[in-house]
């Protein structure tokens, strides 16, 4: 009997012979809105974000200022928007290295076996005794605040979930007919992981990664509200959180307003996410 192996991604694919999924096709539509607030802020607002207007201070929304002023009378709608790129920047660059070095070692260790794998899981198990936050803010600490020090933090530590998402999948997809058909007609273990399981194994991780960006978000803004992650004067959303929290009674819309973006951000890579579990979900 004759085993013809899939096309390498076949999963992807079939994926993108399905019909959009509601939930994808509007988080797709807030991240273009997301990514033109980022990539063109001046589109948005005439104002710099870091400008004091001291004849301004804590100014309540008007025309002229949509969300108000904050207390040096800075426009809080301009940096809201200039805050985009901050933080999507920091949405990507703390899942982006976990992602593909968790992935691969997660594959490499799942083909090879034995003691490599052994190895991992117990570097992999000692990183985990920790909480992940309280670990994150122990080595921020330690190398001194910052966002480049917040993006080597979270990159130590957050490759275990893709590398045993991967693993698992590696593992699983070891044991199908088409893995051991290339095997058999002898082909080279580069190809048959890099080309054939790779690429059949991956479709978790890529679903796990946008929910963990929307994660990386909301952990940058906790970081930058403790003063470990971006610095003052930066208009990054967890700031402009930190900078109005003595003015919530006299001037709710500085910490309201980036704390709503933070929310829509949240949302948009968590229906990205849904979105892409139900049109990668393999079909019975």
């Amino acid at each position: 009997m004759t085993t013809t192996l899939p096309a390498p991604g076949a999963a992807l694919k079939v994926a993108r012979r399905r019909s959009l999924k509601p939930t994808l096709v509007i988080g797709l539509v807030l991240l273009l809105v997301l990514l033109l607030a980022a990539i063109f802020p001046r589109l948005f607002t005439p104002y710099s974000p870091t400008d004091f207007d001291y004849t301004a201070i804590l100014k309540g929304p008007t025309l002229k200022h949509p969300f108000g002023t904050d207390n040096f009378g800075r426009d809080v709608f301009s940096r809201v928007i200039h805050g985009t790129r901050i933080d999507l920047q920091i949405a990507v660059f703390t899942t982006l290295f976990p992602f593909i070095f968790g992935t691969l070692l997660g594959a490499l260790t799942a083909f090879r076996g034995r003691w490599a794998d052994a190895v991992v899981g117990r570097i992999a198990d000692l990183v985990v005794v920790f909480p992940f936050l309280v670990l994150v803010i122990a080595i921020v600490a330690v190398l001194g605040p910052g966002l480049n020090n917040m993006y080597i933090a979270v990159s130590a530590v957050g490759w275990v979930s893709y590398w045993r998402l991967t693993r698992g999948e590696v593992l699983s997809q070891k044991k199908a007919e088409y893995a051991q058909a290339a095997q058999v007609l002898g082909y080279s273990p580069a190809r048959v992981l890099l080309r054939h399981l790779l690429p059949n194994a991956v479709t978790p991780a890529i679903v796990y990664l946008m929910t963990d960006m929307s994660l990386g978000i909301l952990l940058g803004a906790s970081l930058g509200y403790l003063g470990l992650g971006a610095q003052p004067p930066t208009p990054e959303w967890g700031v402009m959180v930190a900078d109005g929290k003595n003015f919530m009674v006299t001037a709710w819309w500085i910490s309201t307003f980036p704390g709503l973006a933070l929310t829509l951000a949240g949302v948009t890579f968590s229906l990205i996410g849904d979105g892409l579990a139900d049109a990668l979900r393999p079909r019975s």
